[in-house]
């Protein structure tokens, strides 16, 4: 990929960037359930932040539909976020932030809950025509609690069988330089979710 794309900038210093996302579900795990069975309509909460920086974290929304995919987003404060950890939700049903006040009304209908901790590296390149984005997701691990999301020094352990993982993302075309470069030996494609891996332990 270095022969072909740039990598991203934000990745420049060590060539890679560390991702911690904390996902959200309910008590009958529907978030993983329906990721698990293929529902063809599903959405997924979860807020994360990038090398243990907490001075800016992301409440994001993930949806697929009709195979298609996209995700929305707000930022939140690390004491929003130890808020939420801690159930002091009441706040949020009068947030500005559409998403925020989303998340509080899923939270009262449907019982999501914050769920697991997931960690990965990620190597990212991006190439200007079709504006494509190559990433490459390894060391994958879960957290064994939730709680736990903030501490920069909580414990996770490798989520179930730690694949590498290659994702490409484009917006208008995928350019033939690029889609002969991940053609590699013994890749294959398939759906993948890092939540559903790091649901291992529970």
């Amino acid at each position: 990929m270095k022969t072909v794309a740039k990598l991203d900038p934000h990745a420049r210093k060590k060539g890679f960037y560390t991702i911690r996302s904390l996902y959200f579900d309910n008590i009958t795990d529907k978030a993983l359930r329906e990721k698990v069975d293929g529902v063809n309509e599903r959405e997924k909460f979860r807020i994360r932040y990038y090398d243990g920086d907490i001075s800016l974290i992301h409440l994001e929304k993930k949806v697929k539909r009709a195979g298609l995919g996209y995700k929305v987003s707000c930022d939140i404060t690390a004491e929003e976020a130890e808020r939420i950890l801690k159930g002091d939700t009441l706040w949020m049903a009068s947030d500005r932030r559409g998403l925020m006040v989303e998340l509080y009304a899923k939270m009262k209908c449907q019982g999501l809950r914050p769920k697991t901790v997931v960690d990965y590296d990620r190597i990212p390149f991006v190439y200007g025509p079709g504006n494509v984005r190559v990433t490459v997701d390894y060391n994958i691990r879960t957290g064994i609690r939730s709680t736990d999301f903030l501490n920069p020094h909580c414990v996770t352990v490798p989520a179930a069988g730690s694949d590498i993982i290659l994702e490409v993302k484009w917006d208008d075309y995928l350019p033939n330089i690029i889609r002969h470069a991940v053609q590699l030996k013994g890749c294959r494609q398939t759906a993948f979710s890092k939540y559903a891996q790091s649901r291992i332990y529970g």
